[in-house]
């Protein structure tokens, strides 16, 4: 029997939230099976109006706290009344992810709006896994994959990928007061925070600590990826998809000359749907999964959802119900989608 809160208008919601909030997983989850991409929606949405909230320029230590009772009521079965509040709800209880995944996440968004300095790379690192990896591991957990290492490879992809944001949104998070760069990098190059924050200007030393933090981001990117080859094969083609948009961001601030004051990098819907064509070649990609051991900044999140074995990859009943609630909706998406797509590869 499907339960009361993962409705089809909580999902309509949902959807709606990641379609205009998280373009880039929007275009990936489109190639995830329809009962990933849905539990998929439901996590991203939450995330999403968190993050939001956390962003506001008025946010503060009681918005924090307002998020971790949200998150709360959610794991006792009493989400707030909101769409997101309430698919999530039913996500962390079916999958069992651990509560501690989340709230490090919140524990990120606190550092953010009480203004924490990131002194070195581990500290952005340290940063990066609670507000990006965390969701790299629930991901792995929709997906039925628990394994030690399968985790530290999906916690390593959120990583990256938050770095690569952290690149490209330099001038946007200094004009916000912020600063994610490692302060010892900006003082190598006779730089600071303060200074960055006072006068949000390009200079060639600048460009110097963003190609660093990109170097480091490739490098724990491709340490990434090698772990999609450990999820089910039809969740692989979607993941891929997805790192390879965030890896497209990266190369655009590298062609920008580094420069993430004056221009943010972005991708375009069409190159979107050509990356998403390259994820479909790259399916049958047979790299093994690295065996590093976890970074010593995200070992926590990997032990406190790590099990000896993996779970069934299988959902269960309520989802299988609300999927052909769902199911002419999605195909009449799609195929606008298929269409705008066909217009733009024309073009």
């Amino acid at each position: 029997m499907m339960r009361s809160q993962f409705t089809s208008q909580n999902m309509e919601d949902c959807r709606r939230i990641i379609r205009l909030g998280s373009k880039s997983f929007y275009f990936a989850s489109l190639m995830l099976p329809a009962q990933i991409r849905a539990a998929a929606t439901a996590l991203y949405a939450f995330c999403r109006i968190s993050d939001d909230i956390a962003d506001d320029p008025k946010a503060n230590l009681e918005s924090v706290m307002r998020l971790r009772d949200r998150l709360d009521a959610a794991y006792a079965g009493r989400p707030f009344n909101h769409s997101a509040d309430k698919a999530f709800s039913d996500v962390v209880s079916h999958y069992k992810i651990p509560i501690s995944v989340p709230n490090s996440m919140i524990e990120g968004f606190e550092w953010d709006v009480t203004g924490k300095r990131y002194e070195t790379l581990s500290d952005v690192i340290d940063y990066s896994a609670r507000v990006a990896g965390t969701v790299g591991v629930m991901m792995s957990i929709l997906m039925g994959r628990r394994r030690a290492q399968t985790l530290a490879r999906a916690c390593d992809l959120g990583v990256s990928m938050q770095l690569i944001n952290i690149a490209r949104d330099v001038g946007e998070d200094a004009r916000n007061g912020r600063v994610y760069l490692p302060a010892q990098w900006l003082e190598e190059e006779s730089l600071s925070q303060g200074e960055l924050i006072a006068d949000v200007s390009y200079s060639d030393a600048l460009g110097r600590v963003v190609e660093r933090l990109l170097d480091t981001a490739d490098l724990i990117y491709y340490r990434g990826v090698t772990g999609i080859n450990e999820l089910p094969g039809s969740c692989q083609m979607g993941i891929r998809a997805a790192g390879l948009v965030y890896a497209e961001i990266g190369q655009k601030v590298r062609e920008n000359g580094f420069n993430s004051i004056d221009t943010r990098a972005y991708t375009t819907k069409g190159r979107k749907l050509g990356l998403m064509l390259q994820s479909a070649r790259n399916f049958l990609d047979d790299t093994p999964c690295d065996t590093s051991e976890p970074m010593p900044e995200i070992e926590y999140l990997i032990e406190a959802a790590a099990t000896e074995k993996d779970e069934p990859f299988g959902d269960g009943e309520w989802l299988i119900e609300l999927f052909s609630e769902l199911e002419k909706r999605d195909r009449a998406y799609l195929a606008r989608e298929k269409e705008q797509a066909s217009v733009l590869i024309g073009q």
